[in-house]
């Protein structure tokens, strides 16, 4: 299927590696314009250059900076597709997050999408077509015991995205969130690699041992970064024009009820 997403340009906000990647690297493929996004200017570099190989013939930019400073990420008035990707994720326990620790969390998972989506949402609506999307997780409807902080910031960033929806009513900009589960991103992949160094053991094991723990994963794997993107992708094109303030999950049937 053709997601009909030439002559557009997409802006993906943690796209260095992970699931960032994985959606930069499915948006050029399907012909958008991507802008790559990272704290580290080398380190976004490298990555436009690996995505250029793997799609070749593909246009893509950079935009270097960190998505918490103000001051950062600025003239993107002409961005037609915005994905809200970054995160800051991590367990915690409760007593010992101080509050420099949840604002942390606030400021990467939330407030540097409400920054970014002021910035670009006018100018959707103003030229009839747009879409921005929040990479949420499932952990903001059912939030961990270990991971409050992060579970509050994503509960939060898909209450902004039913928000935002609201102010697209009778166009053809929408906003939606996705909610992903257990993946095997690049930082999982390092904690797993390492665990499984430490053990002896292949990392194979020590991944099918992290998510059988999971009880209600109808999945039984991690989920990669390809096929939150693919999601993605489908929700970031003109096919999706009926979807608007939702948020759909991706989450390997981790989550038991309806949202």
């Amino acid at each position: 299927m053709d997601f009909q997403l030439r002559d557009t340009r997409a802006l993906i906000t943690g796209s260095t590696q992970g699931i960032g990647f994985a959606i930069a690297e499915a948006l050029a493929f399907e012909g958008a314009a991507v802008l790559l996004n990272g704290r580290d200017a080398p380190r976004t570099h490298a990555a436009a250059d690996r995505l250029r190989a793997l799609v070749p013939g593909a246009d893509v930019d950079v935009a270097p900076g960190d998505v918490t400073d103000p001051a950062a990420l600025t003239g993107l008035s002409e961005v037609d597709i915005l994905v809200n990707n970054a995160g800051a994720f991590g367990l915690n326990e409760f007593a010992d997050a101080d509050d420099a620790e949840w604002q942390r969390y606030l400021d990467v998972n939330l407030t540097a999408g409400v920054r970014l989506s002021r910035r670009v949402l006018p100018g959707m609506l103003e030229r009839g077509w747009g879409r921005i999307l929040f990479i949420a997780s499932e952990s903001g409807v059912n939030v961990p015991a270990d991971m409050i902080p992060y579970g509050v910031s994503k509960a939060a960033t898909i209450a902004l995205g039913n928000g935002l929806a609201k102010l697209t009513r009778g166009t053809q900009v929408t906003v939606n969130t996705v909610l992903g589960g257990p993946t095997y991103s690049d930082g999982v992949a390092t904690v797993i690699e390492s665990i499984a160094t430490a053990q002896g053991v292949p990392a194979d094991a020590v991944a099918a041992s992290v998510i059988g723990r999971n009880t209600t994963t109808l999945l039984q794997r991690f989920i990669r970064p390809e096929e939150i993107a693919a999601l993605v992708a489908f929700l970031a094109s003109p096919r999706a024009s009926a979807i608007n303030g939702a948020a759909l999950r991706a989450d390997g049937g981790v989550l038991t009820g309806t949202l």
